[in-house]
């Protein structure tokens, strides 16, 4: 009787890696627009009256420890989004016998959710708060 080891064409922590990075990334861009969208309905302003310098993200009082990491993700998202979302895809397309579905599935939500962030970020309103975001 022999046992014959189970080997994987891929690497599990370089996986896991990328699917922590994608969802990172999303994360950080929902948290700064859940933050743009927060500072505008408690202030009772506009997108105009948000780029004045009145409102600095790093002064709302519970995030401000937060924000260094959360700033680094969001431009890393935006640098990185598009890259990680191939990389993701060409792995699914590449392991799809080797990948258990589940993370298969994450890799290709992954790359959905950072398409659709990378879209959104060239919106119009969305355009203002990341300028209100940068300043």
């Amino acid at each position: 009787m022999t046992s014959a080891a189970q080997v994987t064409p891929y690497s599990r922590p370089a996986v896991r890696a990328l699917i922590v990075a994608q969802f990172a990334t999303i994360g950080a861009f929902v948290a700064v627009l859940l933050l743009y969208i927060g500072r505008m309905t408690t202030a009772g302003v506009g997108p105009a009256e948000m780029l004045t310098g009145a409102y600095d993200p790093k002064d709302v009082a519970f995030f401000g420890m937060l924000h260094p990491l959360v700033a680094v993700l969001y431009l890393t998202g935006a640098v990185l989004g598009l890259p990680l979302a191939i990389v993701a895809v060409a792995l699914v397309a590449r392991e799809r016998e080797a990948l258990p579905r589940a993370t298969r599935s994450l890799l290709l939500a992954g790359a959905v959710g950072s398409l659709l962030v990378l879209v959104a970020r060239f919106t119009p309103p969305l355009l203002d708060m990341h300028r209100w975001w940068m300043d």
